[in-house]
């Protein structure tokens, strides 16, 4: 898994995609911090992570679009599938790799919680809170990525379903008011990715929303290794 994770991340940085990735995030994080925070002189962040949710869905595709579709494209897949590793450790590899270039993305958050701090004070507990909540948000969204790139050798079509998730995501809550029955607006409830992310940005700690965000990665995590385990035997 070390080596596949090691090779994973330095293929980020020989290509465009990683540097596109982290100058997009910082971008718009960087536009919402001087928005919300510094133009209004507060120290309160909840505005930027709020913001943050729609950039994060739209952006994570780019990051997942070809851990595995590119593997599948350039024929290495089959190297892959017979190598002396377990299915579980390849694609643990490529997940972690997306999760680890997608913190160094949050990690200018807490540079916005310095800055804050040495202007006014900053609400640290709030401010990890958040950092821990945006984080289970992109593992969730990698995790659903990573899964979509292995069914498809196509880069384009891999990112395409992923924003196609990102909208789907959004119009789960914006279409809640449009159903009157109780039980269709429960079932919207329990899977709104936004609803239980945003109970983190007002300082909300529920662990249901961990365990939520956590089981999203392991049910897409399994299914991925499903599809490569088909593969292998098919």
């Amino acid at each position: 898994m070390t080596a596949i994770f090691r090779r994973e991340l330095g293929s980020y940085f020989s290509s465009p995609i990683g540097y596109i990735f982290l100058a997009a995030f910082y971008v718009f994080s960087g536009f919402y911090f001087f928005v919300g925070s510094l133009l209004q002189k507060s120290a309160d962040l909840t505005y930027v992570f709020s913001s943050l949710f729609p950039v994060v869905l739209f952006l994570i595709p780019i990051l997942t679009m070809r851990l595995l579709s590119e593997e599948r494209r350039h024929k290495t897949d089959q190297a892959l599938l017979t190598a002396p590793i377990s299915l579980t450790a390849l694609v643990l590899g490529k997940f972690l790799s997306a999760v680890a270039v997608y913190g160094m993305a949050l990690s200018v958050t807490l540079v916005y919680g310095v800055v804050i701090e040495a202007l006014s004070a900053t609400d640290w507990v709030l401010l990890f809170g958040n950092f821990i909540a945006l984080l289970l948000l992109g593992m969730a969204l990698i995790s659903i990525g990573l899964f979509i790139s292995s069914l498809t050798e196509s880069q384009i079509i891999a990112a395409i379903g992923g924003f196609s998730v990102a909208l789907l995501l959004l119009l789960v809550d914006a279409v809640r008011s449009v159903f009157s029955s109780p039980l269709i607006a429960g079932v919207i409830d329990a899977v709104s990715f936004y609803d239980r992310y945003s109970t983190f940005t007002v300082g909300i700690f529920d662990f249901s929303n961990v365990v939520f965000f956590f089981s999203v990665c392991v049910v897409f995590l399994f299914l991925t290794v499903r599809v490569f385990d088909k593969r292998r035997w098919g």
